[in-house]
C-alpha cells in the first residue's frame, strides 16, 4: 500500500463483485480529484491502515458470514477498526444484511450484530411481484434523515438498482434511514454511529450511486 492518508479498504472475503465496487470508487476518486487509495484486500492489517472500510456482500447471508469467519482475524480486525476507532463503514447488499443480530436464510445464522434486527424474506402483498426484487426502484428517504452520506441524494427520491430476495428487518426503526417499496416497505439503508449499510448496489445505480459513493469517501463522523 502506498503512504497516502486516505484509503478506502474493501473487503475480500470470496463474496461480492469486487471489481465493480472498485471500479466505482476509482472512478469517483479520479472525477472529484480525491486523494484516495482502493485497496481490495483480505488482510485485516489493511483495515488498520485504512480510513475507510466497505464489506460488499453477494449470495446467501449464512454462506457470506462463514465466509467472513473463514478470514483468520477478519472479524477482530473489523470490531477495532469500525467499532472500536469508529471509521466509516459502509456495507453493501449481503454485506449490509450482515450487519444484523441474525439472519434466517436457509437456518438461522448469527449475523455481526451492529445493527439490532433481523433478515427474513421479502414477502410482497401483491402477490404478481417476482422474487427477487430485481431491477431500479425508488428509495425515499426516511423524514428527518440529515446523514451526511445521504445530504446529495433527492430528497424525494433517487433511484437505485437492487438485486436481493431477503430484507434487513430493523428493531429499531430510527435505524432505517431509506425504503423501497416493492409491495410493501423494504429496508434500503439502514445507519448507527460510523455505520451505514445499503441494500441496493451504488457501484451499478449510475449517478445517484456515485454520489453516494464520493459522499462516503468525504464522511467523517
Amino acid at each position: 500500500m502506498s503512504d497516502k492518508n486516505n484509503k478506502v479498504a474493501i473487503i475480500d472475503y470470496g463474496s461480492g463483485n469486487l471489481r465493480s465496487a472498485a471500479k466505482a470508487f476509482e472512478h469517483v476518486i479520479a472525477e472529484n480529484a480525491l486523494d484516495f487509495e482502493v485497496v481490495v484486500t483480505s488482510n485485516p492489517d489493511d483495515l488498520r491502515r485504512a480510513s475507510h472500510i466497505v464489506l460488499p456482500g453477494q449470495g446467501a447471508f449464512g454462506d457470506c458470514m462463514n465466509g467472513l469467519k473463514a478470514v483468520t482475524g477478519m472479524i477482530e480486525a473489523l470490531e477495532e477498526e469500525v467499532l472500536a476507532r469508529k471509521k466509516p463503514f459502509l456495507g453493501i447488499c449481503v454485506g449490509m444484511q450482515l450487519l444484523a443480530t441474525q439472519g434466517l436464510e436457509y437456518g438461522d445464522h448469527a449475523g455481526l450484530g451492529w445493527i439490532e434486527g433481523e433478515v427474513l424474506p421479502i414477502s410482497p402483498k401483491d402477490k404478481s411481484l417476482k422474487i427477487p426484487h430485481m431491477g431500479w426502484n425508488v428509495v425515499t428517504f426516511t423524514q428527518g434523515t440529515t446523514h451526511p452520506v445521504l445530504k446529495n441524494q433527492q430528497k424525494d427520491g433517487a433511484h437505485f438498482y437492487f438485486v436481493h430476495s431477503f430484507m434487513f428487518n430493523c428493531k429499531n426503526k430510527d435505524h432505517v434511514f431509506g425504503q423501497a417499496d416493492y409491495g410493501g416497505d423494504v429496508t434500503a439503508i439502514v445507519g448507527k454511529a460510523n455505520v451505514l449499510g445499503v441494500q441496493f448496489h451504488p457501484e451499478k445505480s449510475q449517478e445517484a450511486g456515485l454520489m453516494l459513493l464520493n459522499d462516503f469517501l468525504l464522511w467523517n463522523p
